[in-house]
């Protein structure tokens, strides 16, 4: 994936040769190394090893706006990853996915931002807890990395900050 920002021990860093390579639809040929594929796709491709959590599935998984978050519970131990669809930057509704992933379900691995990921809203994602941002191709993914330093206090409780600012103050 081009453009591809990710968070190495909490820094921002561009990633030159990210081997995932993100399928909107089943449709062949397939591209060689590891796949991101939709819900339904990597639910379909999935054996019954992997299915059941005895094996790790070398495939991600991409929620689109409509999936349900929950419907992944039982497979998050054997997910290598889990890219949230931005189809639009007004449509807001993978920021709840990604908040619930990290706060009610616990997923610890990454957690990636694709679709329509503009610059502007890389702090907030990170506040809902991705750490991983693909960056719209005709942007610049040097200058979208300003965009993780948007916000120096954040007031208000945050997948990775979960006390409110006047709980932090001594």
């Amino acid at each position: 994936m081009n453009n591809l920002i990710k968070l190495i021990d909490g820094t921002p860093s561009i990633v030159e040769n990210d081997p995932w390579h993100l399928l909107a639809d089943n449709l062949a040929p397939r591209p060689a190394g590891p796949l991101i594929l939709p819900l339904a796709a990597w639910l379909e491709r999935q054996d019954a090893r992997i299915l059941r959590g005895e094996r790790f599935s070398l495939d991600g998984v991409c929620l689109a706006p409509d999936d349900e978050v929950e419907s992944l519970q039982a497979y998050l131990p054997v997910l290598p990853l889990i890219a949230i669809d931005f189809p639009s930057f007004r449509d807001g509704r993978g920021y709840s996915q990604a908040y619930l992933l990290r706060t009610r379900l616990g997923w610890l691995g990454e957690l990636r931002a694709v679709g329509d990921v503009l610059r502007d809203q890389l702090s907030h994602m990170r506040q809902c807890g991705f750490d991983a941002f693909a960056v719209r191709a005709d942007k610049s993914v040097a200058d979208a990395l300003k965009g993780l330093a948007g916000m120096s206090v954040v007031y208000g409780r945050s997948a990775i900050e979960p006390r409110p600012l006047f709980r932090r103050r001594t």
